[in-house]
């Protein structure tokens, strides 16, 4: 279906134009009329985007893509920035919001017929191919990058191309000649087929490295060159390839269906490659959109696998390295779902879908935008959320999911491998959501050009898991030793003996229709301090039964260390367990979260051994504002076999943990019946459930 016949069919993609419409129009009136033919665009080369960000805030800097030029750049709390890095990398957004322009002006034009976005589109793109070979191999980009043109990295210069060639074909689908500029064009898609075939063949000959999500751009743009010229043979040739499209489906996409880093924002950047390279394959009637790898894998796939991912409001987690929200990921994100709805009629993506429009449209939730206006169509609910989120065992990535329908809380565990450069020293983490917010997710991380990215985020102390002696896990490789969905409940039990030597780590979690049960353990060989982290979005209520109150105990010197993330870390108040009790506290969350006026708050009793200390810490929240510091608790302890229980319920009321005589933990909920009781053993064989005491 054309753009034009969506336009004329579905009410959200005739509004959707006209606001892209009258984006351009601001696009066009900004630098005067003279602009449709003579565009300005930047004569320096872009440089690396990740350092747009503030060093004193970590967060992104803003981004204006009416402004022509920019000399000073200013971060959300009001720090200004001058010079480089910071030139460099808003031209990036610069050259980015450029071809942006012409690919949305080319759509207006295809629903339109005003020739007047037709001649904005031509006029960038055959700007820019006048200009590309006057941008020279860039000087300044760091040895490790593959080194671009119009951009620091070779990476960013193929994602850039892939959007000026879609929306030069575009325009040449719908009767737009650029006869006067073929030589121009020529030589810039020659330039670029040249350089791309050079860096592929460095990742997969030189390095050894052809399942870097590099080499599914470089084969996206090398497609959208082949596509652009027309040249069937040689676009075929590229798909069969070492490293071609169907070489790295088999070999950088686990069979589950995850991208082999573990991270969802690598997954995404890698799912959206493969979308191109099937749109340019499908001009010549091959269809990569059902094509399956040696081991099963699919973009179908690859795309369902978020949907299991996600939580009940669709969001989706910060696996490893990769941020929560910003705009460019919104909106690949709405690209991926947009296509994958129309190609394979997956309704399951609706709730993600769902949300990203309530990322991008924040007043009004509504579908629309450049992406559903080119990929989308039907009419559908898009504000659908899961009806409950359902347990699922990745086991060749890493992940689980454990849910139980009658319960508001899930979980998602970690225990796969380290996943590379982008990997985090976080095995055996666990993150927990309510049906209506993330309680306390995985935190992501921040541009890379912040030394968060280094100095925080990928640290142990960063995540729900343990840390030893201080010190982060090694790059470590875990395992689900045991994984149960049953009707009563669900069951996880991950282990990691790698992340520190003479170590063993296992983590039990058992979620049924009441309660989340952790029962975390740890084995040394010599004793040691032991930290179990608990960071969580809200505010704790940190008030212990009988007056023992953790404001009440000795105030901490701050920062609570100096080594792997420590330093970030400030411990408030500590409370010394002179005897083993149960502790509560309960997590409250602000008004009007996520639309929930009064959200339900949730309660966690802990388990402490005599000797324990539990500390209640803040620290650099989630990786969209770091300056945004998020509570948490710290339950400390020295020893050669440590264990940290905990059980988290939703409401006011804690569950009560006591030990049997035999030895046996018993948890119940006070005023539930008598099925709201169970008692739990820790076996050679598992965490064993089994009746109450009542």
């Amino acid at each position: 279906m054309s753009i034009r016949e969506k336009a004329e069919r579905y009410g959200w993609c005739a509004d959707a134009l006209k606001e892209l419409a009258a984006e351009l129009d601001q696009v066009i009136d900004a630098a005067g009329q003279q602009s449709i033919h003579e565009p300005s665009i930047p004569k320096e080369p872009g440089g690396w985007w990740h350092s747009y960000v503030c060093p004193v805030h970590h967060s992104e800097l803003l981004f204006d893509p009416l402004e022509e030029d920019a000399t000073a750049y200013s971060c959300p709390y009001g720090c200004e920035l001058t010079g480089e890095p910071y030139r460099g990398a808003w031209l990036v957004f610069k050259h980015q919001s450029l071809a942006r322009h012409a690919l949305q002006a080319a759509a207006v034009y295809a629903a339109t017929g005003e020739s007047r976005y037709a001649e904005l589109g031509r006029a960038i793109i055959i700007k820019y191919a006048e200009q590309f070979p006057h941008y020279p191999v860039h000087p300044d980009a760091s040895p490790w990058m593959l080194k671009g043109r119009a951009f620091h990295q070779a990476l960013t210069e193929a994602i850039w191309a892939t959007t000026i060639i879609k929306a030069y074909l575009l325009l040449v689908d719908e009767g737009i000649s650029f006869k006067a500029a073929d030589a121009t064009l020529r030589t810039f898609f020659a330039m670029l087929e040249s350089s791309m075939l050079e860096y592929h063949a460095i990742l997969t000959s030189e390095r050894g490295n052809p399942e870097n999500n590099y080499t599914a751009w470089l084969n996206a743009a090398l497609s959208c060159v082949y596509a652009a010229r027309g040249e069937q043979e040689k676009l075929l040739a590229q798909l069969d390839a070492e490293g071609g499209f169907r070489h790295h489906l088999s070999i950088a996409v686990k069979p589950d269906q995850l991208e082999f880093e573990g991270s969802i924002y690598y997954h995404v950047f890698v799912l959206r490659a493969y979308f191109i390279s099937a749109e340019m394959a499908r001009r010549f009637g091959e269809d990569l959109y059902q094509y399956s790898g040696e081991q099963g894998q699919t973009l179908r796939g690859m795309l369902a696998v978020l949907a299991q991912l996600a939580d009940a409001g669709g969001s989706l987690p910060a696996l490893h390295d990769g941020p929560y929200r910003r705009e460019p990921y919104a909106r690949e994100l709405a690209e991926i779902f947009e296509i994958g709805l129309t190609h394979y009629g997956d309704e399951a993506v609706l709730p993600l879908l769902g949300e990203v429009c309530r990322q991008l449209r924040p007043k009004d939730h509504l579908r629309g935008g450049l992406e559903a206006v080119l990929y989308g169509t039907g009419d559908l609910d898009i504000k659908a959320r899961k009806a409950h989120v359902e347990s699922v065992c990745l086991e060749s990535s890493g992940f689980a999911m454990l849910a139980h329908e009658g319960n508001k809380l899930s979980c998602l565990l970690d225990f796969g491998s380290h996943g590379g450069s982008h990997g985090h020293y976080d095995k055996l983490n666990l993150m927990l959501s309510h049906r209506s917010y993330p309680l306390s997710p995985d935190r992501g991380t921040v541009p890379y050009g912040s030394r968060l990215k280094k100095e925080w985020y990928p640290h142990t102390a960063s995540h729900n898991t343990v840390s030893i002696g201080g010190r982060s896990q090694s790059e470590a490789q875990g395992a689900c030793l045991k994984y149960e969905m049953a009707e009563n409940r669900s069951y996880g039990w991950i282990r990691t003996s790698n992340a520190y030597e003479g170590a063993i780590l296992d983590r039990h979690v058992l979620v049924n229709e009441w309660w989340v049960l952790d029962w975390f353990e740890v084995r040394l060989e010599e004793p040691q301090q032991v930290d179990w982290w608990f960071h969580y979005i809200g505010n704790g209520d940190t008030s212990i039964e009988a007056g023992h109150s953790l404001n009440g105990g000795a105030s901490l010197p701050m920062p609570l260390g100096e080594h792997d993330g420590y330093s970030y870390v400030q411990a408030n108040f500590r409370h010394d367990a002179a005897f083993s009790r149960a502790f509560e506290f309960r997590i409250k969350q602000e008004e009007m979260l996520r639309g929930h006026s009064t959200p339900e708050a949730v309660s966690v009793a802990l388990w402490a051994d005599a000797g324990a200390s539990l500390i209640h810490v803040l620290s650099p929240g989630i990786a969209d504002n770091p300056s945004r510091m998020a509570e948490g608790l710290l339950h400390r302890q020295v020893g050669d076999s440590v264990r940290f229980i905990a059980v988290y319920a939703c409401g006011n009321e804690a569950p009560e943990l006591r030990w049997t005589e035999a030895g046996e933990l018993l948890v119940s909920l006070s005023g539930e019946d008598a099925a709201a009781s169970k008692i739990y053993e820790l076996t050679d064989d598992g965490l064993k459930e089994r009746g109450n005491l009542r």
